[in-house]
C-alpha cells in the first residue's frame, strides 16, 4: 500500500458512510436531489451502520439534508446518543436532467455520457445539472470543514459524493454499498457487503 496522501492526513478521524437504500437505488434510477426516504431494507441497512458506527466511538455526526441521508442519521444518532448536524455541501449530485429517469433508459439513449458518469469522470456534467468538479470542489470543502471539529467523525452522505472525495484523496472507488462506513485517511472499515452502485 503506498503513501497517504497529505489531504488523507488532514481528514484522519473523518468517516464517511453512505445512506441506505431507497425504492430509487433498488429500480436504478437516477434520484439526485429529490426527497426520496428510505424503503424497509435501507432502514435496516441504517440499524446496521449504527450498530457498526456505534464500535467507533463517534463525538460528532453530519449528514446531507436530504431526507434518505437525514433519515439515516437518525436512525444513527438514536444509537449513538448524537444529533445529526446538517451541511448542504454533502447532497448528491443535482442529476438534473436525468432526475428520475432508469439508468437502463439513459444508458441506451446515451451510453458514452452514461459511461462517463458510471467511470466518475471528473470531466462529467449531468445534462441540466451540476459537473463533478463542482461536486468534488464543494464536498471537498464540507469535509475540510468537518475534519475542523472533534473527531472522530461520521458524516452521512452520498455514493457520488463518497466516490469523489476518495477519488480526491487518491484512492477512487468503483461503487459505494448502501451503509457502507468508510475511513477518510485509508485505513479499512466497510459494511462488509459486496459494493453495488
Amino acid at each position: 500500500m503506498g503513501a497517504r496522501s497529505p489531504e488523507s492526513t488532514r481528514l484522519a478521524g473523518v468517516f464517511l458512510a453512505r445512506h441506505g437504500e431507497t425504492d430509487y437505488n433498488a429500480e436504478h434510477r437516477f434520484q439526485g436531489l429529490l426527497p426520496v426516504p428510505l424503503n424497509a431494507n435501507g432502514r435496516l441497512q441504517a440499524e446496521q451502520l449504527a450498530d457498526h458506527a456505534a464500535t467507533f466511538g463517534f463525538t460528532e455526526l453530519w449528514c446531507s439534508p436530504l431526507a434518505r441521508a437525514r433519515e439515516t442519521a437518525e436512525i444513527v444518532g438514536a444509537r449513538l446518543g448524537l444529533s445529526a448536524r446538517e451541511d448542504a455541501r454533502l447532497v448528491e449530485t443535482d442529476t438534473g436532467d436525468w432526475t428520475d429517469r432508469w439508468f437502463a433508459e439513459v444508458k441506451a439513449e446515451d451510453p458514452q455520457r452514461f459511461a462517463a458518469f458510471v467511470a466518475a469522470d471528473p470531466d462529467f456534467a449531468f445534462p441540466g445539472g451540476e459537473s463533478f468538479r463542482a461536486q468534488t470542489a464543494r464536498v471537498m470543502e464540507a469535509l475540510a470543514a468537518i475534519g475542523e471539529g472533534p473527531r472522530p467523525v461520521l458524516a452521512i452522505c452520498h455514493a457520488m459524493a463518497i466516490r469523489l472525495a476518495f477519488a480526491a484523496l487518491g484512492r477512487p472507488l468503483a461503487a459505494v454499498p448502501n451503509g457502507a462506513l468508510l475511513d477518510c485517511s485509508g485505513a479499512a472499515s466497510s459494511s462488509g457487503r459486496a459494493p453495488d452502485f
